[in-house]
């Protein structure tokens, strides 16, 4: 059914009527948001304004602030100006002042020269008067006047210098003395070595005295089969329940007495079985030196050796000296040495070194011939030592002149080493006899007035005669007590002959 045209105009008239009143509602709602937005901006404005004026304000107040220490700063600087120009005012004033006093005093000064040079003049023309007075008297020139006045003036100054020279000397000596008294007592004391060190055993014991006749064997054969085995001579005798093993070499002497210690102990002795238990016994001492050296390189602290040398040094722990074990006394030799040279500033490693090997020749010298400080010095520079090391193993015994400090304190720890308390073991009886004929040695020579053993007979001490021995004859004397004394008497280690000529003038006051 269509629809009237009332109708029509009807849904016109509400459509148009919906869109006039949706325009007024937009209209209306444009107009309050603008006017929201006008309030908002004018809410903005004011509120810049008034923090635009704030600012301003704050500006103003840093502004006259900063003014306000600008001007403190003036008047401060100000001050201190006022200040420096007074202190520089017043410095001139002093200067000024000084400047007077020096000018009176160049003035004075002037006025002293003028008479001090007519003081001059005035004892000139004396001197001369008195020189040619002196002529006359005399009948002597001036430069004869001279000579015999610059040589009275010579003679004085060479016995003031003297006796400068001699005191000094003194000073020097005694201070020396002193510090080497401290330090050698320090490193003594440091060191706290055993009294007494291990000595080499020769003598094997027994179970049984039986045991001899079977060490013998059958018409002697075990017993030279022994000896042929170990170069070492058996000595059975009437001694209960041991033999004696004798030979110079004392690592034959070792090895022999492994070997019959294993062989007494198994029971088997016969001619194989000796080289079997001998050869087995080398292989054992050898391991032995071998063990020994490398304690005694790493007991004193050095890091490697030439194995031939760790070998010799092992070869000295088999070796004694008047009962003193000579590894140990190497040891403590290095020890001594190394400590005295950290007390003077020496090389401590090469001074440890030196007194380690000091005494390597002994391991080989009883197979070759000469002096063991020769001997060792000779092996040190085969095997590629240092001349100082070489210098410190021939210097020690003072066949040879030392190079160095490291030597001279090599030398004085070996001497320390063997002269201290405990260190060595010598009988009494042996003992006074031996510094008997030592002294008898040097009484025996013409001129000598008294001599005195001392240091436990490492040193003897000569007063001679000064009218029947003078300088040079003294020298003589002391070479020649020397040799006596070398050819005569036999002795560990070195004496120190010390001649002492002495003139001593007398007079009275009265």
């Amino acid at each position: 059914m269509g629809m009237r045209p009332l109708d029509i105009f009807v849904a016109l008239g509400g459509i148009a009527l919906g869109i006039v009143l949706g325009y007024l509602i937009n209209r209306y709602l444009s107009e309050a948001k603008l006017r929201s937005a006008r309030t908002e901006a004018e809410c903005l404005l004011e509120e810049a304004q008034t923090k635009h004026k704030e600012m301003v304000l704050a500006a103003r107040d840093e502004a006259l602030r900063i003014r306000d220490e600008a001007e403190a700063e003036v008047k401060r600087k100000r001050v201190d100006l006022q200040k420096e120009e007074s202190r520089l005012q017043r410095r001139r004033d002093a200067l000024d002042h000084k400047i007077d006093r020096l000018e009176n005093r160049e003035r004075k000064l002037n006025q002293r020269q003028s008479k001090l040079d007519k003081l001059k003049n005035e004892l000139e023309l004396a001197r001369e008067e008195q020189l040619r007075e002196l002529e006359r008297i005399s009948r002597m020139s001036v430069e004869e006047a001279r000579e015999v006045l610059l040589q009275t003036v010579e003679e004085q100054t060479r016995q003031d210098m003297a006796r400068v020279i001699r005191q000094v000397e003194a000073e020097a000596r005694e201070e020396a003395d002193r510090r080497a008294r401290e330090i050698i007592v320090t490193a003594v004391q440091r060191l706290a070595s055993e009294e007494v060190a291990e000595t080499t055993v020769s003598m094997v014991p027994l179970p049984s005295d039986e045991m001899k006749g079977r060490i013998i064997g059958r018409g002697g054969r075990n017993i030279r089969a022994f000896e042929k085995a170990t170069g070492v001579d058996v000595v059975v005798d009437d001694t209960p329940e041991a033999v004696v093993l004798s030979c110079f070499d004392p690592v034959r002497r070792e090895i022999a007495r492994v070997a019959l210690s294993k062989l007494i102990l198994d029971g088997r002795i016969h001619p194989a079985r000796i080289e079997k238990v001998v050869a087995k016994a080398k292989e054992e001492v050898e391991a032995v030196i071998q063990e020994e050296g490398e304690r005694a390189m790493h007991e004193v602290g050095i890091p490697s050796l030439h194995p031939e040398l760790i070998r010799l040094l092992g070869r000295l722990h088999f070796r004694t000296s008047y009962g003193q074990n000579v590894l140990q006394h190497s040891i403590e030799t290095a020890h001594l040495a190394a400590m005295m040279a950290a007390e003077l500033g020496a090389d401590v490693s090469l001074t440890k070194e030196g007194g380690l090997l000091h005494d390597i020749g002994k391991a080989v010298s009883q197979q070759r011939g000469g002096a063991h400080a020769a001997i060792g010095a000779e092996i040190a520079q085969r095997l590629g030592k240092s001349e100082a090391i070489v210098n410190c193993i021939a210097a020690h015994h003072g066949e040879t002149e030392p190079q160095s400090v490291e030597a001279i304190l090599v030398e004085a720890a070996d001497a320390i080493s063997g002269a201290r308390p405990g260190a060595r073991r010598e009988g009494l009886e042996t003992y006074l006899k031996r510094v008997q004929a030592l002294e008898e040695v040097a009484n025996s020579f013409k001129g000598v007035d008294q001599s005195y053993a001392i240091q436990a007979g490492r040193e003897i001490r000569i007063m001679v005669k000064p009218k029947d021995i003078d300088d040079l004859a003294a020298l003589q004397l002391s070479r020649d007590i020397a040799k006596k004394v070398e050819t005569n008497l036999t002795y560990p280690g070195q004496i120190k002959v010390t001649v002492i000529r002495e003139t001593r003038a007398v007079e009275y006051a009265k």
